[in-house]
């Protein structure tokens, strides 16, 4: 069977709290040999690193930033003893989710788009004392967290994933070029997302990752409109499952066979993860 890796899926999200483990089996049984879980808020630390545990999968460490209004900064001490202390632990491959969220109207403004910022270059700060990759989250900001991964840019370099990525080529390439992988999921699925197709087949093939971000971003053939929704018609879950789904529709647009896009991702994955190569069979 095509071994899939879902970069980035939420399963300590609520949707899935009644159903987590069929949720799991149904992606593996799809295919998808691997998931990482990152964590929003360090009141999610512990559990995302047990469901990890639990379905042999890996986890990231960090405080989105959707969550930085209600995080303290207790919080980024948390993350810093937390990182020390299961440092080791080879599930543990990341930091994130972290970045910067400019789509959000309060998070637009001040004081919160300083906090945002704050509380992301101090997550980096830790990954690079750390010496562990990021999971970027990237909405209408690439420009803003280029300019901190420049300036605190390790002495090796970065490794890491910009997350459901929808900046311009140029921005991508800036990306690529620190050292990133950029993910690919459910939004380029939709016929209407030309700016996402367009860079899904420009781009080099070794900088994409496959990713769901589910219970987020649900491919089309699970999303509902409101009209939809008002109408009675329920909308769909997104769930790692629908990965191998979703890649093939990105294996079409690029002319070529689900099978080599996933050794492809999986092997562009390993490259941003590197712990994970200790994870994965073979």
């Amino acid at each position: 069977m095509t071994f899939w890796i879902d970069t980035h899926c939420h399963l300590d999200a609520a949707e899935f709290a009644g159903d987590v483990a069929d949720v799991r089996a149904r992606a593996a049984a799809a295919g998808v040999g691997h998931c990482v879980l990152p964590a929003v808020a360090a009141s999610n630390f512990g559990t995302v690193r047990r469901l990890a545990h639990q379905f042999s999968d890996s986890y990231a460490l960090g405080i989105h930033p959707l969550c930085v209004p209600g995080a303290q900064e207790a919080d980024l001490q948390a993350l810093d003893a937390e990182l020390t202390l299961h440092r080791l632990d080879p599930r543990l491959v990341a930091v994130g989710e972290i970045g910067l969220d400019y789509f959000v109207p309060a998070l637009q403004q001040s004081p919160l788009r300083e906090r945002q910022e704050y509380f992301y270059r101090e997550q980096l700060v830790l990954a690079r004392k750390h010496q562990l990759p990021v999971v970027l989250h990237v909405r209408r900001s690439a420009d803003k967290l280029l300019k901190h991964l420049r300036a605190l840019k390790p002495e090796g370099g970065w490794h890491g994933i910009g997350h459901a990525f929808n900046g311009s080529e140029q921005q991508a390439t800036e990306f690529i070029k620190l050292g990133f992988k950029l993910g690919f999921g459910g939004s380029l699925s939709f016929d209407s997302a030309r700016q996402i197709r367009r860079l899904a087949v420009s781009l080099p093939l070794d900088a994409l990752v496959m990713e769901t971000d589910s219970p987020d971003i649900a491919p089309h053939w699970l999303y509902r409109t409101a009209a939809q929704r008002a109408d009675g018609q329920a909308q769909g879950r997104n769930e790692p499952g629908e990965l191998p789904r979703i890649a093939g529709v990105l294996a079409e647009l690029r002319g070529m066979t689900a099978g080599a896009l996933a050794a492809a991702t999986t092997a562009n994955a390993v490259q941003a993860f590197p712990k994970l190569r200790e994870l994965l069979p073979g």
